[in-house]
């Protein structure tokens, strides 16, 4: 299982799941896009995004919201992503490949990432992390 979506009162959570921390934060990614539109996106256009953080939890805030601008200020909407993560500076590079969000009919907006039960953790030697979002 790469993503589930969990019960939540007015806003979008979930928890995604890797191998690796790398496969955790692409996961992700992708359940956030999927919250929006849950059809298959083309990947025509690709995108290099870099950002970095103070811990793991600040490391993807920073990322989901960096593909939130890339989809406010670009028109990007996220079909594949790989993700490089350098665990001992805390930065993140990631290859985005998706196509022009009016393209699609997208059912959900999604206006911030937020910090509210926001968790990673390493379990069982899998990489667990819980998001919510604020729509």
């Amino acid at each position: 299982m790469k993503y589930k979506f969990l019960q939540h009162t007015a806003d979008v959570k979930y928890k995604a799941y890797g191998k690796t921390l790398n496969e955790c934060f692409e996961n992700s990614a992708v359940a956030m896009f999927k919250s929006m539109y849950p059809k298959k996106i083309k990947g025509k256009l690709k995108k290099e995004i870099k950002v970095g953080g103070k811990n793991l939890e600040s490391l993807m805030y920073s990322f989901l919201e960096e593909l939130i601008i890339l989809l406010d200020s670009k028109d990007f909407f996220l079909s594949d992503i790989k993700v490089k993560i350098d665990e001992k500076n805390l930065t993140l590079k990631a290859i985005v490949s998706g196509d022009y969000a009016k393209n699609y009919d997208i059912s959900l907006q999604v206006k911030a990432v937020t910090y509210n039960e926001m968790s990673i953790r390493k379990i069982n030697g899998n990489w667990v992390c819980q998001v919510v979002l604020d729509v």
